[in-house]
């Protein structure tokens, strides 16, 4: 079976790491073995640049966070996800290119044209065969990261930059509708997990 590339995308606090434990579960009960991985980090430099870029300490201009991003983000693709796919295996990724454009395009307000050239030259072209939005009000999400007690510098972002993010989110996926899936991330924890497996389960199907 050729390899199956699935993305994790949403706001601060959506619960995207939840359901991606649960998705990561429900394929290894089936006799899969999926790479789990995320952005920032995935690699050892990755890893570096994603503690550099989530600690309180550092305030990188917005410019500067997009190159460090793009720098985890080539190191990702060559030496984990491609590899990965080549193999045959199921690739779950915790948010992707799409979140640049979310983040440093909608929240930032940087162009995102010069952004969506840098995710292509940092990937190759690798586009997710499916992308989960995980759609929560960012007033909501916030809400839950600062219950969970460990914030990073992007929780503690205004709300008016969370929301633009947001924003910038639903636009991504209603220009492509085909590759994303919307799931209302304030919902039934299990209705949710049902709606990813059955979306899943639809490509498993269909690359066989």
């Amino acid at each position: 079976m050729p390899g199956l590339f699935l993305t994790f995308e949403g706001g601060e606090g959506s619960g995207k790491s939840t359901q991606i434990e649960r998705l990561a579960a429900r394929l290894r009960s089936r006799g899969l073995d999926p790479v789990v991985t995320r952005e920032p980090g995935g690699t050892p430099l990755g890893d570096r640049i994603r503690a550099l870029l989530l600690d309180h300490a550092h305030r990188p201009r917005p410019e500067t966070e997009a190159f460090l991003l793009e720098a985890s983000r080539a190191e990702l693709v060559a030496h984990v996800i491609r590899p990965a796919l080549a193999a045959g295996r199921v690739v779950v990724c915790d948010r992707y290119d799409d979140s640049t454009l979310a983040y440093q395009g909608g929240g930032r307000g940087l162009d995102t044209d010069v952004l969506r050239a840098m995710n292509r030259f940092a990937t190759g072209g690798l586009v997710p065969d499916l992308t989960f939005l995980f759609d929560v009000d960012p007033a909501v999400g916030l809400g839950r990261r600062a219950g969970a007690g460990d914030a990073n510098r992007l929780d503690v972002e205004p709300e008016p930059f969370h929301r633009r993010v947001h924003d910038a989110y639903r636009a991504l996926a209603g220009r492509d509708p085909a590759r994303w899936v919307v799931v209302d991330a304030a919902g039934r924890p299990d209705a949710i997990e049902q709606a990813i497996a059955a979306a899943v389960e639809s490509k498993l199907a269909a690359a066989r």
